[in-house]
């Protein structure tokens, strides 16, 4: 790897209201799931670095919850929190919205984006929805007018296009600096973090309206052995209905929820895994800042 003073290396802010696609454009960039995605807003709780390095550049993508109107709710402004702070250190913003829609919370957040010092691409994400292509452009156009963008692409994160082209503009908008990681280096967080977070993903997917928003997985063991991985997981939830929700009839919703996870999990550590989860209530916790904590939800800075 080119290690002289050509090479380009720094820290990217992945910024947009939740369910803009954040997390998807963060897993197509880098070529690997670390963040994981769903249709419900919120799903990212956790700001998480992916890291990828060629031979002329590390890009270090933070990925962070979506910004949204701030909330009474403890977990809410947690939220907020941890994705404003991404704003104060990082060298390039790329702000994504959703082709043909600008709504109040987007506005919002480019109130933030607009205060920054740092240069800002606008990712316009989605465009395989829009079918009428011929809207694209004036709406390309009348974001575009809204600030001085280093760039403006349109995008699909999901279809992979105009990736290569948001890469480049990345590239050219970092600083001179050697690598901060080792160049096999993909995140910044644990195999533990990671297999509650697809643990969490699953119950987000599977329980779709049902999902009790404030349900959360603690790893309470991860083990080793010879043959496989052990890992014991507990998902909390504020409530006993919510138990029941998560546990569905005949525990056969929590089975399926395991066997996902279980899939994925050894995917991701490439070994057998033994997964065994448990669901039990810690009432009000996600409206408590020391449960939070407890819980893995600490300010990250």
């Amino acid at each position: 790897m080119n290690k002289e003073s050509d090479f380009r290396c720094g820290y990217i802010g992945l910024i947009g209201r939740p369910n803009v696609g954040k997390s998807t454009l963060l897993n197509h960039l880098i070529g690997q799931k670390i963040s994981i995605t769903s249709h419900k807003p919120q799903t990212t709780r956790h700001r998480i670095l992916g890291i990828k390095t060629t031979e002329t550049t590390q890009f270090v993508f933070v990925d962070t919850p979506g910004l949204h109107k701030a909330g009474k709710q403890a977990m809410s402004r947690y939220l907020n929190r941890a994705a404003s702070s991404t704003l104060s250190d990082v060298d390039v913003v790329v702000f994504i919205i959703e082709a043909l829609s600008f709504t109040d919370e987007d506005a919002q957040v480019l109130d933030k984006v607009k205060t920054l010092n740092v240069p800002v691409i606008l990712a316009i994400n989605k465009v395989d929805r829009i079918t009428e292509k011929e809207r694209l452009l004036p709406f390309l156009a009348e974001m575009g007018s809204k600030m001085n963008f280093a760039e403006v692409l349109p995008v699909s994160a999901l279809k992979d296009i105009n990736l290569k082209e948001i890469e480049a503009s990345i590239q050219k908008l970092l600083p001179e600096n050697a690598p901060f990681y080792d160049e096999d280096q993909i995140t910044d967080r644990s195999v533990r973090f990671l297999a509650a977070e697809i643990i969490r993903e699953k119950l987000t997917r599977t329980l779709h309206q049902e999902l009790p928003y404030n349900l959360t997985v603690e790893i309470e063991q991860f083990k080793h052995g010879e043959e496989q991985t052990l890992i014991n997981a507990i998902i909390w939830v504020e409530r006993d209905n919510q138990k029941g929700i998560v546990i569905g009839k005949n525990g056969e919703r929590l089975k399926e929820i395991g066997k996902q996870s279980r899939l994925d999990i050894s995917k991701l550590i490439e070994r057998r895994v033994h997964l065994e989860l448990w669901v039990k209530v810690k009432e009000g916790w996600s409206d408590d800042e020391r449960s939070l904590h407890s819980l893995g939800y600490r300010d990250e800075l």
